[in-house]
């Protein structure tokens, strides 16, 4: 082991011992950015070898937050804009996703830990195999309740609003109330029942890889008084350290939640 290996532990040791005792996020959502420009700068031919390299990263990542007690975890791994991509990116893509949800699910550390996996997005836009896929990796973890992970495939968060209240409206009309009614009667919580995410907290802490500086929608009705961390290290490069960080900075804050 080299001396920035030792440092690089010792490091991560002290900021571990920081965050002990503290507060930490119930509920972590992640848009992993990046994984494109990790392929391009590292000179690999095909961007979907950023994307497996991305999802190999997801096993530790589930590692770090079941280690520290984080129970909810929501990974943004494809966005409605995403399937406007080249075709064979995409379709490479969608493999990749389906695999890797369907090997999280089904393997034993998941099963033992109580893992429970769901998939949220405008899943109707995915190939039909694909969402088959997803819904018997969904299925394998259903009696699970110990530790929940949420990933979002061709989600985008102004298509999860629209599509709650078409929902909503879609119920009320069945249960024969007019839209006045409805107009005099709703309330946030009745939007929220019909969100792509229901059952799941809000999230406390959102991270963002790559640099960028924005949500690009993710989350958007969820994660009104979420803290915010965004960091330069692209998806795959994304070390047990950076999460330490980010967790150190979300201790730091003082939430108020708008009031």
């Amino acid at each position: 082991m080299g001396i920035t290996d030792v440092a690089y532990r010792l490091y991560e040791r002290r900021l571990a011992d920081e965050l002990a005792g503290q507060p930490l996020p119930n509920h972590v959502g992640v848009i992993l950015d990046g994984n494109r420009r990790f392929a391009r700068e590292r000179g690999m031919a095909d961007p979907n070898e950023g994307h497996l390299a991305g999802a190999r990263k997801i096993d530790e990542f589930l590692d770090w937050c079941w280690e520290l007690d984080i129970p909810y975890v929501t990974l943004w791994l494809l966005s409605t804009e995403n399937l406007d991509r080249d075709s064979s990116e995409v379709s490479g893509l969608l493999g990749i996703i389906q695999d890797t949800v369907t090997r999280i699910a089904l393997q034993p550390k998941s099963r033992e830990r109580g893992l429970k996996v769901s998939t949220v997005g405008a899943l109707d836009l995915l190939p039909e195999p694909v969402r088959a896929g997803l819904k018997e990796a969904e299925e394998a973890t259903t009696d699970h309740d110990e530790f929940f992970l949420q990933v979002a495939i061709g989600y985008g968060g102004r298509q999860e609003i629209t599509d709650a209240l078409r929902s909503l409206l879609a119920e009320a009309a069945g249960e024969g109330r007019t839209l006045d009614e409805v107009v005099r009667t709703l309330r946030p919580e009745d939007i929220g029942a019909h969100l792509y995410t229901t059952g799941f907290p809000d999230p406390d802490l959102i991270i963002r890889t790559s640099g960028e500086v924005r949500l690009s929608g993710f989350l958007l009705w969820q994660s009104a008084h979420s803290e915010y961390y965004f960091c330069d290290p692209y998806w795959p490069e994304f070390r047990r350290i950076d999460f330490l960080r980010a967790l150190r900075d979300y201790q730091r804050r003082v939430r108020r939640f708008g009031r």
